[in-house]
């Protein structure tokens, strides 16, 4: 499978103007790819306005995204804001090209920045399959924690769509690894590049990894881009036989 990571320059509240942006890079991976992958909140940037910006789950950006993954025969996957009720959500929807959906809710909103008392806590982890592919998604501050992408031999490719901070850039290289190595899977970590509307600087570093922590695609720093890598599940299974290491692995449960 080959899997596509973007790394836009995002405008800051402006749906319209990243749609379009957001096009033109996805535009040469038409039929050239199995997934794109696009950053936390891609249309809007990291903002702390849901009333305003909020959209109903079938909203506009849903409707982009199934039109993208038709033309260009590919998963389209990224989180953005969505009201259901009353409760608000920063949601990470995956749309495949036959229009098969599937969604995540954030579990660990960013306290320091607001997000909890804006947004609803999702409640479950959602592992799917897409053309063969067991995937989980999370969400940016989720990195820090690794209980919650625990892998007991239950996904191949786990998917974390950011908003990360240049001034914590180190956190995210080392995180991303970090996660790859003990759950013997691929990540494909997507962030943003620019500046947003509160001045906070992105620096980029998207990156794709293999399961022994080693890169295998890493996006320009400060540069809109889009980089890709062929994972081979093949590969992953092997490893997983010749070094067992969840053999060893503890037991527990969650707490929700």
């Amino acid at each position: 499978m080959k899997i596509s990571v973007i790394q836009p320059d995002t405008v800051w509240e402006n749906k319209t103007h990243n749609f379009q942006s957001l096009t033109r890079l996805i535009s040469s991976l038409y039929n050239n790819t199995d997934i794109i992958i696009l950053p936390e909140m891609f249309n809007t940037g990291f903002s702390m306005k849901p009333a305003e910006l909020s959209e109903s789950p079938d909203g506009e950006t849903f409707g982009w995204m199934k039109d993208i993954a038709e033309r260009g025969n590919f998963g389209v996957c990224g989180s953005y804001i969505v009201k259901e009720g009353s409760d608000f959500f920063n949601r990470w929807v995956f749309v495949s090209p036959d229009h098969g959906t599937w969604h995540y809710d954030k579990r660990h909103l960013f306290s320091m920045g607001g997000e909890d008392r804006l947004f609803a806590h999702g409640k479950s982890r959602l592992i799917f399959s897409f053309r063969g592919i067991r995937i989980t998604p999370l969400i940016c501050y989720d990195l820090r924690f690794p209980v919650w992408s625990r892998n007991n031999d239950e996904y191949d490719l786990v998917i974390y769509a950011a908003n990360w901070p240049a001034v914590r850039q180190n956190v995210w290289t080392t995180l991303l690894k970090a996660r790859a190595i003990e759950n013997h899977c691929f990540v494909a970590g997507s962030n943003r590049t620019g500046t947003d509307g509160e001045g906070i600087l992105y620096s980029g570093e998207s990156m794709i990894i293999n399961y022994r922590g080693g890169l295998m695609a890493f996006a320009e720093t400060e540069k809109e881009c889009s980089i890709s890598a062929e994972i081979s599940i093949a590969e992953l299974h092997d490893f997983r036989k010749r070094f067992p290491v969840m053999n060893d692995a503890d037991t527990f449960t969650i707490d929700l």
